[in-house]
This record gives structure tokens, sequence and C-alpha cells, in this order.
């Protein structure tokens, strides 16, 4: 018999009357639809974090809850957002949720959904429905990573408007002050000059590649240099002499 086999059984009973305290508001939000929601999820908020490194005047998050009840309980009025920018706050990392009656009444400036089946409907009306109407959120995004279906609006007048692509195919967000279109079937963002934004791992290769082109050029230039004064021997003139 082994020592686990010889443990007495210990039955977990859950006493349905307990009234739990309450604490931190958890996000409520449930599991992603597949391993490329959540690399999206990832790549917008790494990207972003990465652009604005040197501001500390936004919140960014991915799959939390947002509870907006006018009655400040957890129990109603909440949504999940795959994606979500708050500007004018702290970006304080250790928030399990959004509550806006604890954030100063502020609502998302930016959402992104990302579409799956089970998702798609509810976001392309209830959700967009509510964004505008009660979060009035300026802008509003869904994209599906499967058919690559992407769609933006801006809020103009309390209604939403379509934003119209760019000749890329890109939307731009006023609220971010970029683009966002596709790049190799990922959403990403661009800049308003129609530069990717990259990541971080991105950035530090772009960085690396930038030192070797300038030793590369360098050496180049030794080489010719050391062509030149070749050449000049062949002639009979000494080029350090005439230095």
């Amino acid at each position: 018999m082994t020592i686990a086999e010889s443990l007495p059984l210990v039955e977990s009973h859950v006493n349905p009357e307990i009234i739990f305290p309450e604490g931190e508001f958890w996000s409520d939000e449930p599991p992603l639809e597949s391993n490329l929601h959540l690399q999206q999820i990832i790549l917008l908020i790494q990207c972003l974090e990465w652009w604005w490194r040197e501001r500390e005047d936004y919140f960014a998050a991915g799959n939390l809850t947002i509870y907006y009840s006018p009655n400040q309980k957890k129990s109603e009025f909440f949504r999940g957002s795959d994606f979500f920018v708050v500007l004018g706050t702290n970006p304080n990392p250790n928030r399990r949720s959004w509550v806006v009656w604890r954030e100063e009444g502020k609502y998302p400036n930016l959402i992104i959904e990302i579409l799956s089946d089970s998702t798609a409907k509810v976001d392309r009306e209830e959700k967009k429905q509510i964004y505008q109407d009660i979060f009035r959120t300026p802008d509003y995004f869904w994209f599906d990573p499967e058919s690559l279906e992407f769609e933006g609006f801006t809020l103009i007048s309390g209604q939403y408007q379509p934003i119209t692509p760019n000749a890329q195919g890109r939307l731009w967000s006023q609220q971010l002050g970029l683009y966002l279109g596709l790049s190799a079937n990922k959403l990403r963002y661009f800049t308003p000059e129609g530069e990717l934004v990259p990541t971080p791992a991105e950035a530090a290769q772009q960085a690396e590649n930038r030192v070797l082109e300038a030793e590369n050029q360098v050496e180049q230039e030794k080489q010719k240099a050391a062509k030149l004064a070749a050449k000049l021997r062949e002639l009979g003139i000494d080029a350090e002499e005439n230095l």
C-alpha cells in the first residue's frame, strides 16, 4: 500500500449558505477561444507598451472584466473585453479587473474584440450597443484571427460610424494616434507614416541589425581605404607622406 492509499479520505463540503466576504474584484472572463486569440491579445499589449514605453498615463489590458454598475455592485452590469485601453489613468499592472466606480468613472477609450464563432454575434450587436450607449467608448474595433474580418467604428454625435480604411486597408484610431491593420495575418499597429510598430523582440532585432550594418559600413570603408593606399603605392605615391 502506498502512502497516498493509506491516508484517510477527506470529503470537501461547501455550505451554500455561506456568504463570502467581498474582496478584490477578480476578472470574470471565460477561457479564450484558441491560441490564436491569446497570441493576438498579447501582441496588441506588447506592441502598445513598447510604443508608449515612456508614458505613464494609460492602462491597457486583455481578457479583463469591466464592472460598471451604477449601484456599485459586482453582481450586475459587467462586460468582458478582449483588449481595451483607458487613457488619463495610471498603469497599475495589479488590477484584477476594471471597476468604473473605483476609477473616477472612467470607461475605455478604445476596445478591440477578437471574434470567434461563439462570441461574434454578441460582439457585433450587443457589445457594440453597450460600448456606444453606455461606455461611450470613442474607438471600437473587432478582428477575426481566422477569417481576418476587420472593422472599426468611431463615436460621432453619440453614434458609431464606420471608419473608412486608407489605401493600405488600415483603420485610424484617433485615441491611439495609430493605424490598425493586418501584417502576416495579425492585427498590428502602424504609425501615421505607415511604419509597423514592432514588438519588443522585433525592436531589439532591428537595433542589432543597425549595429551590424554600421560595423559592416566601417569595415567596407577600411577596405576601400586599403585598396586606395595599395593603388597609390603602385603609382609610387606614399599616401602617408602626403597626409
